[in-house]
């Protein structure tokens, strides 16, 4: 049951960084139809900075998911126990 609450949690995680992402990414592309250029550039920086932190997030879920289903591969009868494989 943990194994699955694991796997939910990340899975929900993941899917939080990506919409933030792809609401950083519409931010990005609507600062180029402001006119004013002190907007237009904070309007970058502060989509960029969006865009960065979300994708450093997504990354780093997608590599801790990928990791554990290696480790889950090489030992199926461990399946309940994720965090005790990371420790070995």
């Amino acid at each position: 049951m943990k194994s699955k609450l694991w796997w939910t949690g990340q899975f929900l995680l993941a899917l939080a960084a990506t919409f933030f992402l792809s609401y950083g990414i519409s931010l990005f592309i609507a600062a180029y139809g402001l006119k004013d250029p002190f907007h237009f550039v904070m309007m970058i920086f502060a989509s960029n900075l969006i865009i960065l932190i979300n994708a450093t997030l997504l990354i780093g879920f997608v590599y801790r998911m990928i990791n554990v289903y290696r480790l889950l591969k090489k030992d199926p009868e461990s399946e309940g126990d994720i965090h005790s494989q990371k420790k070995q």
